[in-house]
Formats: structure tokens, C-alpha cells, sequence
């Protein structure tokens, strides 16, 4: 199953965030074992890289990065992208570029852990929980 991961879930591991880390280290475990096909927005590295600066430092930052360069792959973010966030209802245009970007990148669902976040995607969207009890 191809999944796009919203960022907050690769935020959730890298930051230790309770109580969400479990579940997201659970799905972070699937997609580095291929028993999921994990997919980031390439923009979603620039916000990653940052939140973690400043929760961390930049040497734990540039690790978090390599870290998901070595587990996902990548959604391009290139003009289609952006141009079909801006047909979508959703209010949030980060939101809905990542909807665009698993619309484009041919994902079977969105998983994140504020699913009304993506109420605009033609996908189906689950909760990490809610992915790890589908067999």
C-alpha cells in the first residue's frame, strides 16, 4: 500500500511527541521495511528540517533529514502540484498541497493524526491507528 505520510506522524518519531510517538513509530517501521510504501511531499523535508532545528539543534536537523531521505520516497512538488492544492475545498494550502501531491503521486490513502485536516481529499485518510489494524 502506497501511503503519503503527514509531516506531523515523521515529526511524531523524530521528536519523541507523546503520545503519538508509538503509532507513528509503527508506521515509520512499516514503510523502512517495505511493508508500506511511505511517501513525503519534497517540501515536507523543508518544514521537518527546521521544526527540528529548533526543538533540537542543526546537526540533530540535518540527521532528521537524512533519516527520511533513507526511509520515504518523495513527492515531487512541481507546478501540477501546487495547481491542483488550488482546486481543492480544504482551507489549508499546506494540507491540501500534501492531498495533491498523494493524488499525483497515485497513493491508496493519507495517514495523519488530524484526519478533518484532509476532509478535501478524494483519498481515503486514516489515523496511524486506524492503518496499522488494516491487514
Amino acid at each position: 500500500m502506497r501511503v503519503l505520510i503527514d509531516t506531523n506522524i515523521v515529526l511524531d518519531v523524530l521528536l519523541d511527541r507523546a503520545p503519538w510517538a508509538d503509532a507513528a513509530s509503527q508506521i515509520w517501521d512499516a514503510c523502512d521495511s517495505g511493508r508500506l510504501a511511505g511517501y513525503l511531499p519534497a517540501s515536507a523535508l523543508t518544514d521537518i528540517f527546521y521544526i527540528a532545528r529548533r526543538a533540537t539543534n542543526i546537526s540533530t536537523a540535518q540527521v532528521a533529514v537524512g533519516l527520511c531521505l533513507a526511509t520515504f520516497a518523495l513527492c515531487p512538488v512541481d507546478r501540477p502540484t501546487p495547481e491542483q492544492a488550488t482546486t481543492l475545498q480544504g482551507g489549508d494550502f499546506e494540507d491540501n498541497v500534501q492531498i495533491a501531491c498523494a493524488v499525483l503521486g497515485n497513493c491508496d490513502a493519507i495517514v495523519t493524526r488530524n484526519p478533518r485536516d484532509f476532509a478535501a481529499s478524494p483519498l481515503p485518510v486514516r489515523s496511524p491507528d486506524e492503518l496499522l489494524m488494516r491487514p
